[in-house]
């Protein structure tokens, strides 16, 4: 049988050590191949294999055969866009930060393609409504919402018609909406051409079928049909994965005190012109988790960012019911990077924050251990460790300071599925016991369902679905 692509024995090694142990498969028009696995299992270091993007200090053995020819890393480089595409993990540092979007999606046109302007404006603006986001063509990376700068990305990786595409975690940071709209693109994909999709999404993968490599810490434990893994995994590492989503998780029990804390009262918020979202009333009780998901877009993050009194809402207010002091009411960023200095280290960013606000230290080693982050960890700086550890120390730093509100915008975004689980049912549970109100912002409607005391659609509060006339009635657990 003649496969688009044939991969053997391809390891992946440092000077001093194997990162990724030899993996072999092939690859068939029409049957995708997902690689599963948690963050630092190596699936990403396959695809950079596969596209001749290795780091210089990385090195690539094994053969790779495109319709059973070898091809060399150079060659590998040669074939980007037409032949080879991929869809990088990371939408903000793929895109341009000075070019709005439209023109990022019509270079790949005129550049790749060879279309005139007005041709690639045509097919740019084309490819913006397929992903509903005709609004967004004249913003820049840093204006996008990280599921909206990730569809673009999605747009100029696919715009070329490489035949082969490596989708590295497509849906990382999308609403399950948007995630299916990806998944049917990518089965559309793999019908004409073919895909590689690397991912920690269960849905994802059952979505696009086809074979699977379950991989852990650089080693394959698992391949076959995807579909027969999934419904009967043989390794425990696979079963862990699998019952690390939400449909699997335990409903949280209720901690709240029935006592209030905050009222948010027919509100209504503005940006750049635009209505985000009109007349959200809200109560959050002492102890409470609320949960608020809705498409990327919608305003999330700004509600977020307006009940910390860091934006000034159009109309309505705002109600604390009980005194709120100085650190008392954080928040958990979507991108933990941007919340630290980068060139100290993790220890001293605490030695630093006792300083301004005094925190009990013999609290950080049993934190840091529950948080599953090992001590040797603070004499690091962000920039040495990965963002999955970044993201949990940031957990650690918030709850040190016992605030009476937290809230926790996407905050295990950059976590494995199993470390996600753990991380979220944690966070939950440590932050009620001290009575602490958590709102959670995400995009996983059945995992805040899991999780929260109540949950409501911030969509459904946007000026175009009130047009339609659907119901506002926050949803209740």
């Amino acid at each position: 049988m003649s496969y688009f692509l044939r991969v053997e024995s391809l390891s992946v090694k440092t000077a001093q050590q194997v990162l990724v142990d030899p993996v072999s498969f092939t690859l068939a028009k029409g049957t995708p191949l997902t690689i599963l696995g948690e963050t630092g299992a190596g699936k990403s270091l396959i695809a950079a294999a596969l596209t001749g993007t290795l780091p210089k200090e990385l090195v690539a053995k094994g053969q790779i055969y495109l319709h059973d020819r070898a091809v060399s890393e150079s060659e590998l480089q040669q074939m980007w866009g037409r032949k080879i595409a991929l869809l990088p993990q990371e939408p903000w540092l793929a895109l341009d930060p000075i070019m709005p979007a439209h023109q990022q999606i019509e270079e790949v046109h005129t550049l790749v393609n060879q279309a005139p302007a007005s041709t690639a404006k045509n097919r740019a603006q084309s490819a913006l409504e397929s992903m509903n986001l005709s609004h967004a063509k004249q913003k820049y990376p840093f204006q996008l919402s990280g599921g909206m700068a990730q569809r673009v990305a999605y747009l100029c990786a696919t715009q070329a018609g490489g035949e082969l595409l490596l989708a590295d975690e497509p849906t990382k940071g999308l609403d399950r909406a948007h995630c299916d709209i990806v998944g049917d693109m990518l089965a559309e994909h793999a019908k004409q051409g073919a895909l590689i999709t690397i991912t920690h999404d269960i849905e994802l993968a059952q979505r696009l079928g086809g074979d699977m490599i379950v991989m852990k810490q650089g080693e394959v434990v698992e391949s076959g049909i995807a579909h027969e893994i999934l419904a009967n995994p043989k390794s425990e590492y696979a079963k862990a994965l699998i019952e690390s989503s939400p449909n699997h998780w335990p409903k949280r029990a209720s901690a709240s005190s029935g006592q209030p804390l905050v009222s948010i009262e027919n509100l209504s918020l503005r940006r750049n012109q635009t209505t985000l979202f009109d007349k959200v009333s809200l109560r959050v009780d002492e102890g409470e988790v609320v949960g608020i998901y809705g498409q990327s877009g919608c305003g999330k993050t700004s509600l977020a960012d307006a009940v910390l009194g860091l934006l000034t809402p159009s109309s309505g207010e705002i109600v604390f019911h009980q005194t709120v002091g100085v650190g008392q009411k954080l928040k958990l960023y979507q991108d933990p990077p941007s919340a630290f200095a980068t060139h100290v280290t993790l220890n001293q960013l605490l030695n630093d924050l006792q300083q301004i606000h005094s925190f009990d230290e013999a609290e950080i080693a049993p934190l840091m251990r529950l948080l599953k982050l090992d001590l040797g960890l603070l004499q690091r700086t962000p920039r040495q460790i990965s963002g999955g550890e970044l993201q949990r120390f940031a957990i650690l730093r918030a709850l040190l300071m016992k605030p009476k509100l937290l809230i926790a915008d996407e905050p295990t975004s950059r976590l494995d599925p199993i470390t996600a689980a753990e991380t979220l049912q944690l966070l939950t549970s440590l932050a009620t016991e001290r009575q602490c109100s958590v709102i959670i912002i995400g995009h996983d409607e059945e995992a805040l369902r899991k999780l929260c005391d109540k949950v409501i659609n911030l969509h459904q509060y946007s000026l175009e679905t009130l047009s339609h006339k659907v119901a506002i009635t926050p949803v209740s657990t």
